[in-house]
Formats: C-alpha cells, sequence, structure tokens
C-alpha cells in the first residue's frame, strides 16, 4: 500500500471525519470559498469537487446553488460513500467517480462532465508528489470555463517551525475537547502522541502557498492569490480568463 492509499480505509476517514471540527477556522476557510465562487456574474451551474472526501465543499456549493450540477471525485471509496449518503437529496444532479488523479488519465474522464464554472478541491491535492501537483494544476485548468475558478483549500508548508507547533497544538487541543464531551478519557498528551504518529503522516508531501501560487501564474491563471492563512492551512486558487 503506498502511502496515501491509507485514505481507503475506513477506520483512517472515519476517524479525519470525527474530528474534522478541530481543524482551525474551518468552516471560515469553506466561507471563504463561497465569497469568491459568489463573486462570479453568473451562478456556478456546472462543479467539481476534486478528492470531494464527503462532500463538504461540494454540499457547501448546491447549498447556495441548488439547481447546479456537479461531480464529485475520490479514489477512497469510503468516503465516497460518505459523499453519496450525505448529498443523497441532490442525486438526481450529481455523479461520483472513484478516480485517481494521480493517473493523468482522470482529464478524459471528467471531460465528458466538463467544461467546468468551479474546480474546487480540500487538502487532496498536497498527498500528490511535487513533480505531480503543478500538472495537476494544468489539467484542471484545462477543465475550466472561460471565466471559471480553482479553489483549493489546502495543507501547506511553513517556513517557521513555530507555525508548524501552533497548527498543531492547536488541533490536538481542539481533538481533546472533542473527546472529553464525548466522554473519552485520554489525555492531551496521548491525543498529541498519537498524531504524531499518525498512519496518515507519510502522505502529506507540503509546499509551500507562495510556490503553488506561482504555478498558477505560470500556467495561466488570473487573480492568483492565497486569500486565507491560518497556520498550515490556506485557501488559494484563480481564475481562468474568460
Amino acid at each position: 500500500m503506498t502511502t496515501d492509499e491509507v485514505w481507503k480505509l475506513p477506520a483512517i476517514v472515519n476517524r479525519f471525519l470525527s474530528y474534522r471540527a478541530a481543524i482551525p477556522l474551518a468552516q471560515e476557510q469553506i466561507g471563504v470559498m463561497m465569497s469568491i465562487l459568489k463573486t462570479r456574474e453568473q451562478p456556478v451551474e456546472n462543479f467539481l469537487d476534486l478528492g470531494c472526501g464527503d462532500g463538504i465543499l461540494g454540499a457547501a456549493i448546491l447549498g447556495e446553488y441548488p439547481k447546479s450540477h456537479g461531480v464529485l471525485a475520490d479514489f477512497s471509496e469510503p468516503m465516497l460513500v460518505q459523499a453519496r449518503e450525505g448529498l443523497n437529496d441532490y442525486a438526481s444532479q450529481l455523479a461520483f467517480e472513484n478516480l485517481d488523479y494521480g493517473d493523468k488519465a482522470w482529464v478524459n474522464r471528467m471531460q465528458a462532465h466538463g467544461p467546468f464554472d468551479a474546480i474546487v478541491s480540500g487538502y487532496s491535492i498536497h498527498h500528490q508528489p511535487d513533480v505531480r501537483k503543478p500538472e495537476v494544476y494544468t489539467e484542471i485548468f484545462s477543465l475550466l470555463k472561460p471565466g471559471g475558478w480553482f479553489i483549493n483549500i489546502e495543507h501547506v508548508s511553513s517556513a517557521a517551525q513555530l507555525n508548524v507547533d501552533l497548527f498543531e497544538h492547536h488541533y490536538t487541543s481542539a481533538r481533546y475537547a472533542i473527546e472529553k464531551q464525548n466522554g473519552g478519557t485520554r489525555t492531551l498528551e496521548q491525543i498529541a502522541e498519537e498524531y504524531a504518529i499518525r498512519p496518515d503522516k507519510a502522505a502529506n508531501i507540503l509546499v509551500p502557498v507562495e510556490l503553488q501560487c506561482n504555478w498558477l501564474r505560470a500556467i495561466g491563471y488570473e487573480e492568483v492569490d492565497c486569500y486565507m492563512r491560518i497556520y498550515e492551512l490556506a485557501v488559494f486558487g484563480g481564475r481562468k480568463p474568460k
């Protein structure tokens, strides 16, 4: 099993989803994503949630644009199961695709659904090798309509170790509070130790957000920027020229 394939394990998926509320300003990050999309002159009619997990980003888009159609793609079937269940009310408007976008052939499958007004991704692309990341951004660019947005909510690297430490302290403290509220008995130290040796840690291949924004500019995206950052988490992206 390769490092990122741990996300195909139900136990890993369930653990992540049970503690997602511990992610710093998670809802605010989604709010920034939606604020960007709402600057469009026209509603989002067709979107792709790449590495969709349980569909939380797609759900936000559908909440604002309930008539839109979308594709939710992930290589983790346990995540797709959660997405299908959570978005069942929109089932007739959605396609769920089990695919690995580490394989360049994924673009061919998505061309049948596109082009897209918006392509969004959350905590996913950082699992790709560094050489693959700009290729994925180029492939996303090819699938966007003119004027379409790519927005990435992502785990990025930090120049300062203090930033890493602050993130880990915030996250593990929030996990401790969640466990305590649910009747758990583990200490903060035990939770921090578990986080330090988590099985998905090796799948994180982090890159500075500034470098990734430069990749987007070189590809041809406009309005490229980091629109929000807290610790090691960033919301960044750009628009395909109209």
